[in-house]
């Protein structure tokens, strides 16, 4: 950071996650705590989807919350990455539709050259992605949740994750959490 004189400009930076977590000083690997903006438990899967409100990290103090090391950037100078956060809805968005259903096994015969593993655990790239969006006879092959979710996707990918950021943007967040919940069947 010396290097680059971070101290002297304080640019914002963004970047892979991993990469931000190392700068934050971060334990890599699978950790408990491995969010530098949550105090998220990452062993806790019975509460991954129930619970809405994770304490926020405070502070980045080494030995504590898997920090190792002090941050080397300051933590309001960090922009999550999109393409990262929609991979990830995109790979939520999988796990959650019926293995049994249309929805999946159109998508396994739209992407023959993609291993079944990875098709089930929702490992996708960005054309793909597009790809799909694009594809009306995806959304006729869902189920009604499903399509909903589906379309809170494609809504919030456009709106929110795309090059222009609509007004009440956090409506459209809140629609694509609503339907994800509904989507997996919890309350």
């Amino acid at each position: 950071m010396g290097k680059i004189k971070y101290d002297k400009f304080k640019w914002k930076l963004h970047g892979d996650l991993k990469v931000v977590a190392l700068l934050l000083g971060m334990q890599l690997r699978y950790t408990n705590y491995c969010s530098f903006l949550y105090e998220w438990d990452t062993r806790d899967k019975k509460n991954h989807y129930v619970n809405k409100l994770w304490s926020k990290q405070i502070s980045l103090t080494p030995g504590e919350k898997n920090v190792v090391n002090p941050p080397l950037v300051l933590l309001e100078k960090i922009y999550l990455p999109p393409l990262h956060i929609k991979l990830g809805l995109m790979k939520k968005f999988v796990k959650g539709v019926d293995k049994t259903g249309n929805g999946f096994e159109y998508v396994r015969n739209k992407f023959p050259n993609v291993s079944d593993s990875k098709i089930k655990e929702g490992i996708f790239i960005g054309p793909q992605i597009r790809e799909l969006m694009q594809d009306k006879q995806f959304d006729e092959d869902l189920y009604e949740t499903a399509r909903n979710a589906w379309l809170s996707f494609m809504r919030i990918s456009k709106d929110f994750l795309g090059n222009h950021k609509a007004a009440k943007y956090q409506d459209v967040v809140q629609d694509l959490l609503t339907s994800f919940i509904q989507s997996y069947g919890m309350q």
